[in-house]
């Protein structure tokens, strides 16, 4: 299984075709989700990286997309910014998740 990046910019690219991992940059939200969508029904790839400010944009679209199980993984990377969420970001989901304080 492969790894796909969706960048906004190109530096995030760059990076990880380093790597040796393939990607686009979309500039705006409609390429975003058109390359998200061919990105979800390549068999090869197991594992979307999307960068956080995309992962804004199309918040709903990828929602969806980890409800089902036989979609590939959907992760959200910082950008070239850093992060942009909370630092109890994770703490606050698994508390919402399930209901529980850790």
């Amino acid at each position: 299984m492969k790894m796909f990046i969706i960048s906004d910019n190109a530096d995030a690219l760059i990076g990880f075709r380093l790597a040796g991992i393939e990607g686009v940059v979309a500039h705006d939200r409609q390429k975003a989700e058109k390359e998200l969508q061919k990105a979800c029904h390549n068999s090869d790839i197991g594992i979307i990286l999307i960068t956080e400010s995309l992962t804004e944009e199309l918040e709903q679209e990828i929602n969806k997309i980890k409800l089902n199980p036989k979609m590939p993984i959907v992760t959200t990377i910082p950008d070239r910014h850093g992060f942009r969420r909370s630092k109890d970001y994770i703490t606050r989901t698994i508390k919402e998740s399930i209901g529980l304080k850790i």
